[in-house]
């Protein structure tokens, strides 16, 4: 489990075919904290580390994981969001994320609006009931409010901090982010398809 607050970013140094999946291996100074068999959360995308140096941590992304987010598409060399899981120590200063990204979106625009960013995002419109405005929502692991929304899309704003602390300041129309809505939502709507009031089974 994760709050959608990224504290760290990494850099992708090395990404090896793995049989139905890759293994990425990631520089960041956040390595000193971490063991193998941790939780951590790459853009937003639940993992778990299964080699460390000093220096670097790697993780394994299997096939559901790279047809279901945009992990596939990272790159040598970019930077990354970095989150490590939730301890009882740790603010919940965001909302509740657990890494299990529902789907992908597409950068539409972004935009400077004084000391803000507007950052448009589109999405299959099948997705539309999970979103509401001024709702949670987050983007490549990072725990946003939606300031509009549309049948197909939505736009947060963004503040400098955020800008300049995680890889959305490389964000640009086309760019593929991870999207996970809020599962508190998901819950709600799952109680009302299924029949809340519905009587427990027979004993």
């Amino acid at each position: 489990m994760f709050t959608g607050i990224i504290e760290h970013t990494g850099k992708i140094t090395e990404i090896s075919p793995l049989k139905g999946g890759l293994e990425i291996t990631v520089a960041s100074e956040l390595v000193s904290t971490l063991e193998i068999d941790d939780s951590i959360a790459i853009n937003g995308v639940c993992h778990t580390i299964v080699r460390k140096t000093d220096e670097t941590f790697t993780i394994q992304s299997v096939e559901e994981t790279l047809r279901k987010t945009a992990i596939g598409k990272l790159k040598e060399g970019v930077v990354i969001n970095l989150e490590d899981s939730l301890t009882l120590e740790k603010k919940l200063d965001g909302h509740i994320v657990q890494g299990h990204v529902d789907t992908t979106g597409e950068v539409l625009s972004v935009e400077n609006e004084g000391a803000d960013w507007l950052i448009r995002i589109g999405f299959d419109s099948s997705f539309a009931h999970y979103l509401v405005p001024r709702g949670s929502i987050a983007v490549d692991g990072i725990s946003l409010t939606i300031a509009r929304l549309e049948m197909d899309n939505f736009t947060v704003a963004i503040i400098p901090y955020t800008w300049d602390h995680t890889n959305m300041n490389q964000y640009k129309k086309g760019t593929l982010v991870n999207l996970e809505f809020d599962v508190l939502g998901k819950y709600v709507l799952r109680a009302i398809e299924t029949g809340f009031a519905a009587k427990p089974a027979d004993s």
